[in-house]
Parts: C-alpha cells; sequence; structure tokens
C-alpha cells in the first residue's frame, strides 16, 4: 500500500467551499502529469467506445465494454450506464487498453425493468450517490476476498435505492436511481453550480454536515476537472439528506486525520481487469478501491462508511455465489 501513503502525502489541502450541509476541500497535485487516457463520457461522446449487454439475452451482472479507439479508456467507479436491458452502475475502476474488448462488472440501478430500451448504452454523466456507492464498494471488496469475482449484493443496492427514494419522496415506477436525480435536478444543479474546479485540483476531500464523508484522486488535474460535477452531485443527495442543525466548519485537522486513516488502511491487491492492480481498501471503517497501474495511482476513491452510514454486507459468500441473472 506504499503506492496510496506516497500519493496522499504529496497532496496539498486547499481552502474549503461551502454549499448548504456540503464542504468540498480541493486537494492539489503534480499539474505536469497529464492523463494517458480518455474517460469513459469523452470515448462514448467520440466513438471511441461502446457499451453493451453481453448477449442478446443478457447478465444483469456483466456488461460488455469496446475500446475502439487508440487510447485507453478509464471507467470509473460508481458511474452510471443508461439504456438496453435496464440501467447500471460501474462496479470498480477498470483502465482498459486501446483496441480491447473486455466485460465489466456492474450493478443493476432500476430494479422494475429488463427490457429493451437501446441496442447501447449511454453514459448518465452521473454518479452513484456517495452512501450507495461506499456500501456497494465494500461489498465488491468483500465479494473479491472471497472468490475473486467482482460482484455487488444486488438486493442491497435495490433495497438502498428504494429508502432513498422514499426519503426524497421520488416516484420511479422501475425503481430507477435516474429518477431521483431527475426529480431533484434543479437543487442538484444549484450545488454543482457553487463547486468549480481550481488550477492544479487531483481531487477533493467531500464534509457533509460537519462530517468528513469521503475522498476522490486522479492522478491528473484534466479528469478530476471532467469528473467534479458528478462527484458533487453524488453528494449533495447526502447533504440534501441531512436536515439537522448545521456544525461549525470543519478543521483541515479533522479533513488530515481523514487523509491519514486512508493512506494506513489495511488492504489486499489484486490483479486488475484492465491494465494495473485493484486494491481494495478496508479496515479503520474505510471503504475504498484504488487502481495502480505504472507503478502511479490513477485513481483512489475511499469512505469513511460511520459517517456515510454505509451498510456493510455480512452474506459475501452468498451473494458472490449466487449473483443475480
Amino acid at each position: 500500500m506504499q503506492a496510496i501513503s506516497d500519493t496522499l502525502g504529496q497532496l496539498k489541502l486547499g481552502k474549503p467551499t461551502t454549499f448548504e450541509q456540503l464542504t468540498v476541500f480541493p486537494l492539489f497535485g503534480n499539474a505536469s502529469m497529464d492523463a494517458d487516457y480518455l474517460m469513459l463520457d469523452e470515448a462514448l461522446e467520440q466513438e471511441q467506445a461502446r457499451v453493451v449487454e453481453v448477449s442478446e439475452s443478457g447478465s444483469v451482472p456483466d456488461l460488455r465494454f469496446d475500446n475502439l479507439g487508440d487510447r485507453k479508456v478509464l471507467l470509473v467507479d460508481g458511474d452510471e450506464l443508461i439504456g438496453a436491458k435496464q440501467n447500471r452502475i460501474i462496479n470498480l475502476t477498470i483502465l482498459v487498453p486501446a483496441h480491447t474488448q473486455i466485460e465489466i462488472p456492474v450493478s443493476c440501478v432500476e430494479a422494475g425493468r429488463w427490457s429493451h430500451r437501446s441496442d447501447e448504452f449511454s453514459s448518465a454523466g452521473r454518479n452513484m450517490y456517495a452512501r450507495a456507492r461506499a456500501s456497494k464498494m465494500e461489498q465488491v471488496s468483500a465479494c473479491m476476498k472471497v472468490s475473486g469475482d467482482h460482484y455487488s449484493d444486488q438486493s442491497a443496492v435495490w433495497e438502498d435505492i428504494a429508502d432513498r427514494s422514499s426519503d426524497l419522496d421520488v416516484s420511479s415506477l422501475t425503481g430507477s436511481m435516474s429518477d431521483l436525480y431527475e426529480q431533484h435536478e434543479e437543487r442538484l444543479g444549484a450545488f454543482r453550480k457553487a463547486f468549480m474546479v481550481q488550477d492544479d485540483q487531483v481531487g477533493a476531500v467531500f464534509v457533509v454536515n460537519g462530517q468528513v464523508h469521503g475522498l476522490e484522486y486522479f492522478n491528473s488535474p484534466r479528469p478530476f476537472s471532467q469528473y467534479l460535477d458528478k462527484l458533487v452531485g453524488s453528494y449533495a443527495i447526502e447533504a440534501m439528506l441531512d436536515r439537522g442543525e448545521k456544525t461549525g466548519p470543519v478543521s483541515d485537522d479533522t479533513v488530515t486525520a481523514f487523509l491519514n486513516r486512508v493512506a494506513g488502511a489495511d488492504g489486499e491487491t489484486y490483479l486488475a481487469l484492465g491494465e494495473g492492480e485493484d486494491l481494495r481498501l478496508s479496515g479503520e471503517e474505510i471503504a475504498g478501491g484504488v487502481l495502480v497501474a505504472d507503478n502511479h495511482v490513477v485513481h483512489l476513491a475511499a469512505f469513511d462508511i460511520r459517517n456515510t452510514g454505509a451498510r456493510t454486507s455480512s452474506r459475501a459468500r452468498a451473494y458472490c455465489n449466487r449473483p443475480v441473472h
């Protein structure tokens, strides 16, 4: 786990910005490093990639990703894909080599639909809200440890979406996470407008009502600048739910302590599905996933599962051995 400690140790913490219950601390790093990959949204928009069902009949926990271009493509944990037979989110971060076809592990975020809507998936332009993403990340890590597979606890994912939809008075005919976002788009848009990417920014720590919830890091300012709106939307869902009395400002020391906990967390190392190694963080009540390639951290996402209220799962062996099809 030395790569994680080294990476976080080199970051500089910036001045936070607050909107309603959400505070974002920017993280600054090596601005000279340029990412040698496309983000998923870029690749789809440029028709350099496509995502489809694995077969005509389909498989809930698997999709096929085709990198049609000359550059690598980064798929980020928690990104939502819409269309085909049902909407899904990506289970872990994957760096797909150029001109490569790969099956990717996913979770369904639309429990009430299994019918053809389009031949290919498109990007929803959003990331799974923070609590559910933290829970799913912990579930996938547990499954990898038990069986080497990359499944989530699909029933738990559906339950969490149903609960959040109820909390936010969202009506959805198909139990879709998309409806949760779309029915609150005006308010989520106000959150996104409140937070701007800064020069040389490569990451951020997200605080909801005075409690540190999570951290996101990319190895270059370019991918982070494209991704901040998704992250703000993800954490804004949590901020919208936390209607309690707003606490005072969180200190730099509190944020630094969280970064140190992530840097010192226990973990397991696995061969990544695409390029590099997949490091799964645990212990100190941290859930995290880290992609390392060419001896440097490409992407890191970590959550404080105490503060997010993430649901840990004790049934990894059951859902790993019996994925939903």
